[in-house]
């Protein structure tokens, strides 16, 4: 899970949403999580990878949720660990407030707003998510989602 020497140049910079990252270690996800993995491995050899901190804390609840857990609790944080080494957006007040604006102005939930101010803030082109509207661009960030035929 390593890349090569140079860092990518920003413009293909790609963000992960969380989904990707939990279809990717979901044993019950069928082709999502053959399609998921495959992103990321990818995005891993490019080292185009990129990710922020709330998509980090989402992860690791996601996969180790008392209900359902994906991955034991210790696997869970040795894989948050691993994308923690991406690119990492550590978003601060002024984006909190930047992300309100996204989420008005575009009518999405504050938390997808956040991630979206993320992505743009690391200069990403693409945002990898099945929650967000796939072909849309918001704030010069292209959403795609991986499990359409069309992109995977």
């Amino acid at each position: 899970m390593s890349g090569g020497s140079e860092p990518p140049p920003a413009a293909s910079r790609q963000f992960v949403d969380t989904n990707v990252l939990v279809y990717a270690v979901d044993l019950t996800a069928g082709a999502k999580r053959a399609v998921a993995a495959s992103l990321l491995e990818g995005l891993w050899s490019s080292r185009a990878g990129c990710v922020s901190v709330q998509v980090l804390q989402e992860f690791y609840v996601a996969v180790t949720r008392i209900t359902r857990p994906l991955i034991v609790d210790s696997e869970g944080g040795a894989v948050t660990a691993q994308y923690a080494c991406w690119r990492t957006h550590r978003p601060g007040p002024e984006d909190v407030l930047a992300a309100i604006d996204i989420h008005h102005r575009h009518r999405v939930s504050l938390w997808d707003a956040m991630i979206i101010r993320s992505a743009a803030q690391l200069g990403c082109a693409v945002l990898w998510s099945e929650d967000l509207s796939d072909g849309t661009t918001y704030d010069g960030v292209l959403v795609r989602n991986p499990f359409l035929p069309s992109n995977g």
